[in-house]
């Protein structure tokens, strides 16, 4: 038998840790628990989402093959966190697989460094 994982963070390259810990602190309303130039964490007691400095990271095409990972938030009310999001620094690319003629299941973003994110109903 497999020894099984918890999961207990995800790592972010990112050439401003502080600037982006405190982006996806506001998003999720995870403490910030750790912040210098090369490093930030942000938990929220049981996951966390640390961002590591790489100065010459550049973000990646979207969309694009070479996206190597992107994250899911589940929200309330979607255009209202859209809104939310975009003013916190986030912004939205033209291609959006989630938007259709029927409806909104889900909005992708670009966090203020170009990671890609989701931004999911709390229902789907």
């Amino acid at each position: 038998m497999t020894t099984k994982a918890r999961l207990l963070a995800f790592t972010i390259d990112c050439a401003d840790p502080k600037g982006l810990a405190a982006f996806y602190h506001d998003v999720t309303g995870m403490e910030i628990t750790y912040a210098e130039d090369e490093y930030a964490a942000i938990t929220d007691g049981t996951t966390s989402i640390y961002f590591g400095r790489v100065p010459d990271r550049a973000p990646v095409e979207w969309p694009s093959p070479d996206k190597q990972f992107h994250l899911d938030f589940r929200v309330p009310d979607v255009e209202r966190a859209v809104a939310d999001y975009l003013a916190l620094g986030a912004t939205r690319p033209e291609f959006q697989p989630g938007v259709t003629e029927e409806g909104t299941r889900w909005v992708v973003l670009r966090d203020p460094e170009g990671h890609v994110f989701c931004v999911c109903p709390e229902t789907s």
